[in-house]
């Protein structure tokens, strides 16, 4: 992993202190490093530079990182191939309830992981031949029926029948299983984020997840101490909206995994992927990809995964 110094990344605008994670030198340098090859990228085509807050303004602060706002949204510039710029203002235009997305991050912001879901898997949500063949390539042991792809998808957010929150998966692969059932295919994609603790859900919450958790009968003896408020909850909680999906009383979901992927450099969620595998006793319904790993597939498009190597590898994908 190559590094530059601080006064070269100061003057490139990615110089943050946000970027430190305490006691893991190893995330802070490659939040850094992704950072600036993000900004190295947007300087290599000539867009113009982002600002925090998002609109700009007096007192606006630089940040090599984003694009400018106003251009992003008209150009579309934080999408690597049409398909992916296709997919995205198709799901902008067709809003889920209670959905959370945040506009000004899809089309700015050159570290989100959600544009980056939309620049890796656009093929498969404009063409249904195309995402069914990229399910029979990177999950052969899935049904074999037509898939076709959700992004931002939840099947009920603040359903009771579900989670009760505000889930969702950043893309999902919905697969005719036969016998009128589905599979379900939920991806959650990372980039620049680190895993980090998060406070443990309020009792009622709380309540629900272990029900499904425990009704799975996946996990091992104690999974609770190693999961709840800790690093592997967000993972967790993903992963428990493909579980309660397999549990839903109207029977829909006879299949379902829960896919995490990230970039091979990126140390924390590789820990993270690590750890959670360790408190499951059936990994059937959980799996970790690194983004490397999608792009050596012949599942997309030639053109989608140069260009997405490219840009978040810093590489020509094959």
């Amino acid at each position: 992993m190559t590094t530059r110094s601080n006064d070269d990344v100061s003057v490139a605008h990615c110089w943050f202190g946000v970027d430190r994670v305490p006691g893991d030198p190893a995330t802070t340098a490659w939040k850094r490093l992704a950072r600036q090859r993000q900004a190295r990228w947007r300087e290599s085509h000539g867009y113009p530079i982002g600002a925090q807050p998002y609109r700009g303004g007096d007192g606006a602060t630089p940040v090599g990182s984003r694009l400018a706002l106003d251009f992003a949204k008209a150009s579309g510039s934080n999408f690597v191939t049409a398909a992916a710029l296709t997919a995205a203002r198709s799901r902008l235009a067709n809003p889920e309830r209670h959905q959370m997305i945040r506009e000004d991050r899809l089309w700015a912001d050159l570290l989100s992981s959600m544009p980056l879901c939309f620049n890796v898997f656009g093929d498969c949500g404009v063409d249904v031949e195309q995402a069914t063949a990229a399910v029979r390539s990177w999950w052969p042991n899935a049904p074999s029926g037509a898939a076709t792809a959700r992004f931002e998808h939840s099947p009920g957010r603040r359903d009771p029948s579900f989670l009760a929150n505000q889930s969702a998966f950043d893309v999902s692969f919905h697969i005719d299983a036969g016998s009128d059932t589905r599979a379900i295919i939920g991806v959650e994609t990372k980039y620049h984020e680190h895993a980090k603790p998060e406070p443990a859900p309020g009792p009622a919450a709380l309540n629900r997840y272990v029900e499904v958790a425990d009704c799975s009968g996946v996990f091992i003896d104690g999974w609770r101490a190693a999961v709840v408020g800790t690093e592997l909850q967000q993972i967790w909680l993903d992963h428990l909206l493909v579980l309660a999906m397999l549990q839903h009383p109207s029977g829909t979901w006879s299949w379902g995994r829960f896919v995490l992927v990230y970039p091979s450099e990126n140390p924390s969620f590789a820990r993270a992927a690590a750890a959670y595998r360790g408190v499951l006793r059936d990994t059937e319904t959980f799996e970790s990809r690194t983004l490397e790993n999608l792009l050596e597939s012949p599942a997309l498009p030639a053109d989608t995964r140069a260009a997405v190597g490219d840009r978040y590898l810093d590489r020509r994908a094959g």
